[in-house]
Order: C-alpha cells, then sequence, then structure tokens
C-alpha cells in the first residue's frame, strides 16, 4: 500500500468546468418554451440551458460596451441588443451570430425594448425621452415618439396588434398610450406617484393593470382611460404578472372566478391578489428568517418578475443576482441560479459522493450547488459576512463562521436540502477560521480575532439520522474550552487525523501546536518571516504543513518542531495549502491567482496551473482524491480534474504510434517507395529523415527526374512543410546541395502565385536569400580555385613535353 502510495504522483490537473458570473442585474427573458434563459452580463449576454445550467452561447459586443437593453421577439428568432455605444444589433442566437448591425438614432442609451405580437415592430425606449418604432423586415425607424418626460423605461405594445397601440412610461410616473396611425399621444393615464414597474394586459383586451414603486397597483379599463380599481399592496412592486386564466391556482388561495394577479417586489415574496376584492389572497412562505436590517431587506427584494407557459413556472429575480424558478400551481420552489457570487471566499465539497459545493462568498449567505444541474440553495442564517467553512468526513455535516462572531452547523438531507442544526456564540470579535474534527462528529475548533481558540463539542442528537430530523430550531452550542493562542489574528486553524492535535497559523509569524483534550501548548514553529496564512496536517505522516504571505511553504515535523523543507516558488502570499495524491504532493494557492504543484519528496514544483485572475482563498480535494476545487476574489469558482493518468496513456499510445510509424518508413525505405517515406517522414515533424530521404532519391539514377517527381506529387501542406525544412538544411553547407534541389524543383514547377499562396513564404525566401548567395560565392571560389589549377597542370604537361622534345633532338 505505501509502495502504491508513493509510485502514485499528480503531474497535471485541467479545469474541468467553471461556475462563472453569467447576470449582473437587467432584465431577464425566457424563450418560448422555457428551454433557455437570457441574462445579460456588461458587454455580454449569455445563454443559459435552464436544465443544466450550462452556458449555450455567450453573445459579445465588438465595440467592448455594456449591454443596456435587450429583448427576444415572442416567435424566438430574432434577438435585439442595445448597447451604450448608442448602436442595434440583430442575432441569429442560436448560431451565436451578429445577422446586422444598425444606428439606434437615440442620442442616449436605449433602456427599454419590446417587440409586438407579431415580431415585425420593434419599440425602443432611450434615455432621450424618445421612443423609436422600427420594421425589422424592411428595417427601417417607422416612428419617432417625442412628449415623454424623463428616461423612457418602459414600453409595450397591445396586445391586439389592429389597435396599433403602444403604452410607455417615463419619469412623470405617467402611462401614455400612443397611437401609430396617427403617431400622437391619444391618452395619458395618471395615477401612480412613483415609477412604473409593469403593465399586463388582461384577456379582454381592455383591462390593463400597472405595478408602480407606490406601493400600489392600478387597474385600469382601456375604452374609458379610466382607473377601475387602485390596489394598495404595502410594498415597492416590481412586476404584477397576471395567472393564466385557463389554470388551476386553488392551492393559491384562488377560489373564483375573475382576474387574479401576482406581485414581486421589495419585501421578496410572492404574493397573489384579487382583482375584483381588492385582497391578498396567497402569501408566500418566507424562505429565510425574519430581516434584521434595511440592507438586508434590499438584498432579498425582487427586481423582476414573469410567467413562463412552455415550463408553467413562474421566474423571479432578486437584488442579489438570483434567478428562482416556482411552480406555477403552489409557488414550490423548482430550481435557482446564483447569477453573481461577488469574491468567493471559501469552498468546499459537498454530500457523501462530493455532489455538491458550498460555496461563501462576500455576503451572510451561503450557496450549495447541485454540480450535476447547477441548482442553487441559498442559505440563511448568518446576518453578516461568511468568512470560512469546514465540512466533515462524511460530507452531511459542515460548519460555517462569520463576521457576525458566530459559527454555525448544517445538515444535508438525502434529497439534498441543507437545514442550520446548530448555533453557536462566545467570541468577542470575527470568527475568521474553523476546522472539524476528523474521524467522528464530535466537535469543531474555531479562532477569531480576538487572538482565542474555542473547542465546540457537537451534540449526539446533531449526529444520530434520527434525532436529527426532529430538530425545528438550531441548538445553541457552547464552547468547552477557550485558550488565547496568539498575540494577533489567528488566520487558520485545523484537526490532525486523530482528533488528538490541533495547529494555530497566525499573523503573529507563528504555528502552535495545542492537545485537542485541554487545549494545552504543545510546541511552537518558528521560522516565517510574515504572516502564517494556513496550516494543514499531512493524512499519513506525523507532519504540519504551512504557508506564508513571505511566499514561503514549510513542513514540520511534530516531534521535535524543527523545520523539514522549505518550498519556495510563489512570487505572493501563499493563501492556502492542501495534501494531494494520498500526501506525496501539496496543492498551493497564491494572492496572484495561481495553483502550484509541489511533490514533497524531491522539492519540486511540477506544475503551475493559471485559473483564476485574483486571490485564491478557497481550496478543497475531494474524497477520491482526484478533483479540486478552487474560488477566489474573480467570483469564479473552478474544478479541476487529475488528468495525470490520462495524458501518461496518451502519451504511451503516441510514443507507441511513433515507433510504428518509424518502423514503416525503415520499411519504405528499405523498398525504395520513397514518396510515401517522404510523406510519412513530413507527417512524424522529421527534418533530419525528410533530408536522408532526399538524399536517398537523389543517390538513385536519374535522382533529380525521381525527385521532381515525388515533391510535385506532394500536397500543398506537405510541400509547405517541406519548404520549412529545407530552410533549416540550406543553412548547413552539407546539406544545401538537397535543399537547393528542391527550391529548384518548386521554382520550376509552381507559378509565383501559387509559390505566394504558400504559409511562411516571405519568411522562409528570407531566411533563403543570404544562405544561398554564401553558398553562391563558395561555389564561385571553388570554381575559380578549379580553373587555377587546370591552368598549372596545363602549363606543367606543356613544359614536360617540351623537355622530351629537346632530348629527343
Amino acid at each position: 500500500a505505501v509502495a502504491a502510495r508513493v509510485s502514485h504522483f499528480s503531474f497535471s490537473y485541467a479545469v474541468s468546468r467553471r461556475i462563472e458570473p453569467f447576470y449582473k442585474g437587467g432584465r431577464v427573458q425566457v424563450n418560448r418554451d422555457g428551454k433557455f434563459m437570457f441574462c445579460p452580463c456588461g458587454i455580454k449576454l449569455n445563454v443559459i440551458d435552464i436544465e443544466t445550467g450550462a452556458l449555450l452561447h455567450s453573445l459579445e459586443q465588438d465595440d467592448q460596451e455594456d449591454i443596456t437593453s435587450f429583448v427576444l421577439s415572442p416567435d424566438d428568432e430574432i434577438l435585439v441588443t442595445g448597447s451604450r455605444a448608442l448602436l442595434l444589433k440583430q442575432w441569429d442566437w442560436r448560431e451565436n451570430k451578429c445577422a446586422r448591425t444598425w444606428k439606434a438614432v437615440h442620442v442616449a442609451p436605449i433602456a427599454t425594448m419590446a417587440f409586438d405580437s407579431t415580431s415585425t415592430l420593434l419599440a425602443t425606449g432611450g434615455c432621450d425621452s424618445t421612443i423609436k418604432i422600427w420594421d425589422m423586415i424592411k428595417q427601417y425607424c417607422t416612428h419617432n415618439l417625442k412628449g415623454s418626460s424623463g428616461v423612457v423605461h418602459l414600453v409595450e405594445f397591445h396586445p391586439d396588434i389592429s389597435r396599433l397601440q403602444l403604452f410607455s412610461s417615463s419619469m412623470d410616473y405617467k402611462i401614455r398610450i400612443w397611437d401609430l396611425n396617427s403617431s400622437k399621444c391619444v391618452a395619458v393615464l395618471s395615477g401612480h406617484f412613483s415609477a412604473v414597474t409593469s403593465l399586463a394586459f388582461a384577456a379582454d383586451k381592455n383591462t390593463l393593470i400597472s405595478s408602480g414603486r407606490d406601493k400600489i397597483c392600478m387597474v385600469w379599463n382601456l375604452k374609458t382611460g379610466e382607473s377601475k380599481r387602485t390596489i394598495p399592496v404595502y410594498e415597492s412592486v416590481e412586476a404584477a404578472v397576471l395567472l393564466p386564466e385557463n389554470g388551476d391556482f386553488s392551492q393559491l388561495g384562488v377560489k373564483n372566478q375573475g382576474l387574479h394577479f401576482l406581485t414581486a417586489g421589495s419585501k421578496g415574496v410572492l404574493k397573489i391578489w384579487e382583482v375584483a376584492t381588492a385582497a391578498c389572497v396567497f402569501t408566500q412562505a418566507v424562505p429565510f428568517e425574519p430581516v434584521e436590517s434595511k440592507e438586508e431587506a434590499s438584498e432579498r427584494s425582487l427586481t423582476h418578475c414573469m410567467f413562463v407557459p412552455g415550463r408553467n413556472q413562474f421566474v423571479t429575480v432578486s437584488m442579489e443576482h438570483n434567478i428562482v424558478l416556482y411552480d406555477a400551481q403552489t409557488l414550490q420552489l423548482r430550481k435557482q441560479f446564483a447569477g453573481y457570487n461577488d469574491e468567493v471566499l471559501d469552498v468546499k465539497f459537498l454530500g457523501p459522493g462530493d455532489s455538491h459545493i458550498v460555496v461563501a462568498t462576500n455576503s451572510p449567505q451561503l450557496k450549495v450547488f447541485e454540480l450535476a444541474t447547477s441548482h442553487c440553495q441559498i442559505l440563511y442564517g448568518h446576518t453578516e459576512t461568511i468568512l470560512a467553512l469546514d465540512v466533515f468526513r462524511k460530507g452531511l455535516m459542515f460548519v460555517s463562521c462569520a463576521k457576525d462572531k458566530s459559527l454555525r452547523v448544517w445538515r444535508m438531507s438525502k434529497d439534498g436540502k441543507v437545514t442550520c442544526v446548530a448555533q453557536g456564540l462566545g467570541h468577542a470579535h470575527v470568527v475568521g477560521t474553523v476546522s472539524c474534527s476528523r474521524l467522528k462528529e464530535s466537535f469543531v475548533v474555531t479562532s477569531s480575532q480576538d487572538c482565542t481558540v474555542k473547542i465546540w463539542n457537537i451534540p449526539e442528537s446533531l449526529t444520530s439520522k434520527a434525532k436529527a430530523a426532529f430538530i425545528s430550531s438550531p441548538e445553541t452550542l457552547h464552547a468547552q474550552v477557550t485558550e488565547r493562542g496568539h498575540d494577533k489574528d489567528i488566520n487558520s486553524v485545523a484537526v490532525s487525523p486523530n482528533d488528538k492535535l490541533i495547529a494555530t497559523g497566525s499573523q503573529d509569524r507563528l504555528a502552535k501546536l495545542w492537545s485537542c483534550s485541554d487545549c494545552s501548548l504543545l510546541g511552537v514553529f518558528t521560522g516565517h518571516k510574515r504572516g502564517i496564512w494556513c496550516v494543514q496536517f499531512s493524512p499519513v505522516d506525523q507532519i504540519l504543513a504551512t504557508s506564508s504571505a513571505d511566499g514561503t511553504l514549510k513542513l514540520w515535523g511534530l516531534q521535535d518542531f524543527s523545520c523539514l523543507k522549505t518550498f519556495e516558488g510563489h512570487d505572493a502570499s501563499v493563501l492556502k495549502i492542501i495534501f494531494v495524491s494520498r500526501g506525496t504532493q501539496l496543492l498551493s494557492s497564491g494572492s496572484d491567482g495561481l495553483l502550484k504543484l509541489w511533490t514533497i519528496k524531491t522539492n519540486e514544483c511540477v506544475k503551475t496551473l493559471d485559473g483564476h485572475e485574483d486571490k485564491i482563498w478557497g481550496l478543497h480535494s475531494n474524497k477520491q482524491d482526484d478533483m479540486v476545487v478552487t474560488g477566489s476574489s474573480d467570483s469564479c469558482i473552478t474544478l479541476w480534474k487529475d488528468v495525470t493518468e490520462i495524458e501518461q496513456q496518451e502519451a504511451q499510445a503516441k510514443q507507441e504510434e511513433q515507433i510504428m510509424k518509424e518502423q514503416e518508413l525503415s520499411n519504405l525505405l528499405h523498398e525504395k517507395r520513397y514518396l510515401k517515406a517522404l510523406g510519412l517522414a513530413i507527417s512524424l515533424d522529421r527534418p533530419h529523415t525528410v533530408l536522408m530521404v532526399v538524399k536517398a532519391i537523389l543517390k538513385e539514377i536519374d535522382g533529380r527526374k525521381h525527385l521532381e517527381e515525388n515533391v510535385l506529387r506532394l500536397r500543398k501542406d506537405q510541400k509547405e512543410a517541406l519548404l520549412a525544412f529545407l530552410v533549416t538544411w540550406n543553412t548547413n553547407s552539407r546539406n544545401c546541395h538537397e535543399a537547393q534541389a528542391v527550391i529548384e524543383t518548386l521554382l520550376k514547377h509552381e507559378t509565383p502565385d501559387c509559390l505566394l499562396q504558400y504559409s511562411g513564404i516571405k519568411t522562409a525566401v528570407e531566411s533563403l536569400l543570404p544562405y544561398t548567395e554564401r553558398h553562391f560565392q563558395r561555389l564561385s571560389r571553388l570554381l575559380e580555385a578549379s580553373m587555377f589549377i587546370d591552368f598549372m597542370w596545363q602549363n606543367m604537361k606543356l613544359a614536360d613535353a617540351s623537355q622530351q622534345d629537346d632530348v629527343t633532338l
């Protein structure tokens, strides 16, 4: 087992998935069949697959300007976006292509857009107080409607296209009705005293319901242009949506026939209202604890709501950028997406099979993501930012700690639902780090900015599945042991694999070892030059690993507290470390967004992974030790897969294929099948082997002729590779003859236009010219020398002949 552990090293991790921000505010839209969701995110418009949560396309603005408004046509065919560059773009969103771009004519950004029911007319409302109507088929502006006051933030066509009416609202809180036949405002509906947020048309086409931030909804008779009823909602309303007339909404308190509508607003809960009585007939159950501050209330408020017939669901969007899908008949939560995570402060795998991850972002709420579907649970409980997490060994219970000086224990049920089962109070300052017991779910260790370490026992009632099912409210935990541990903030705490030791790391540059039973000090580790960010026990040896702001990692012996090894390579603070590969390697994360993989035995950094753009605060490996999750200040969560085995298999397969090809090449040369040999040598990317083949051809009888025949039969890409090779050959006087022979063939049989199409022809010619000139000069000097030798030889022959003649005489 030890041998197996030592032999298994990881050499590479690859990104298997990234959970990135896909929505940063604004209107969200779902297509007709309810399969795809469109979410604006800065300069991009992201198309999300609702079932899997996967990003299908990201429609990006060429002008790098933020998208201010977008709309999808009712037939799902046309998607139009407007940006701060005052341009409108029409997209073929399924193919991720921009079909056309045109000037918006507005002199300020577009705030809202709407299509008519036929998908042929587009209305744009601008920040310049004007409304433009566009004919999408003939591609021109048909109307320029003036008269609004301030930003036009709402436009809607009347569903009966024969009326050719457009409804709009701007900063004067009035609803204007425009007749498109005359291009005039034919009516003004006054009654709201704050911004009008939505318009809903009843099936009779003569009744309109408007909602506003003045905490009321108004019912209008469009025949008379007068208000039929004012319904006080007692909260700022962002959306009013009519319930479909053909649905069964008896579970939502709908008992009578007639109009009913749903409201979403500042309180963060959905309500059903009956128009006839102006009464609230249903209020959604509150998914969170009572609000304690105005800031929390604003975060939970809903900014948008719509009904999706294709899914028979309501979709809501919150100020926290969470997108939630509710069943239309029961308002039960069906799915939730977290559109924006803000700064990720910690992340851990969760669940028996590591099927989920729990994420602490820069907020008082925890997010639990189901990796298979991207469904996100929002966990309410803490009142201030959560700073750290840890998970018990079985993966069903975990602990969080926060700036509210508390810790909370959470439990996941079999169906994946997470609830808070315990709460601990006692620290005097922010609780910055937490660690769970390793063998059993028996205790939790926390440390805080008050420089103390606390041990909290977990009651058996929380760990027993049978008893835990009956917990109605969180139990209160009390610290069993409290010890002042350091002189400065404690940044990290860890429990040993046998639950007998505790390690702490602090800003005072010291790491300390404590006994778990009574929190007595056993030893101090000194050596780091700056504050310690993380401490971790080895899962297999009596070793402690520490990482520091001095950019180093150190391994310490638990027996004598001496430093065994120091790993240097990070150029910034090392924020987190974990043991991987069954304790034989370390994985570290830095404040520069880099991950480094270290082999302990050799002190070597075997891989540097660049997956983030900012500080990596969260780092955790799964139980099988083949996946790692990281969370960063850049709002991204990255899942990394150990691809060492895959890469080794690929390398082995490549090596075997290489050997087979080399054997085949040898056989081809032996059989003098030069064309195939030439092609194979080029595919192997072996310039020297190609040179050997060319030399072999030239040695044959009529070698030049054979070379010409073989070179001309090569494909264009093979000729391009041959050209690149002969540039190198030409630099050497030994191989220049073969290079010149191939050049001669190409120049004789390829037209100049054809040669100019070769990739790299310019650099090849520039490289060939000086060396060819040098070879020519060398040959010229050789020719001169040979002519001088011939002249001397001829003279010697003449002198010798004259002497013989003299002797004869």
